[in-house]
């Protein structure tokens, strides 16, 4: 039996761990139906922003929505508004953008799909 070099093991166990989280991969894989309706995309959290932008580029149909994420967490988004607020103390840009979640929410039908990025 060949003997492992123990930093070549925990390399590529580290590398393994990167891919499964990387969010374009993670979102590729498990994407919902196209819906009748519209798709709406909402989202909290550091990590977003990041999926936002990863579920727009994968993503082949019209999409809207808002993502609210951490100061310093922001993605560059084509049709996903991204606001950056405080955490974990809400600031006024929070409290915002809890609102305009809200309104991305309302008047939905059956036909129509939310994402929820969290």
């Amino acid at each position: 039996m060949t003997e492992i070099d123990p930093k070549t093991f925990l390399t590529a166990i580290f590398n393994a761990a990167v891919a499964a989280a990387d969010p374009q991969r993670t979102i590729r894989d498990r994407l919902p139906a196209m819906p009748k309706g519209r798709t709406i995309v909402i989202g909290a959290g550091k990590g977003s922003a990041q999926m936002a932008a990863a579920f727009e580029k994968v993503w082949d149909g019209p999409i809207e929505g808002l993502v609210v994420t951490r100061y310093g967490y922001g993605a560059t988004c084509q049709r996903i508004e991204i606001i950056e607020a405080a955490h974990p103390v809400p600031d006024a840009a929070g409290l915002e953008a809890s609102r305009r979640l809200l309104e991305k929410v309302q008047g939905l039908t059956a036909d129509d799909l939310v994402v929820a990025l969290i």
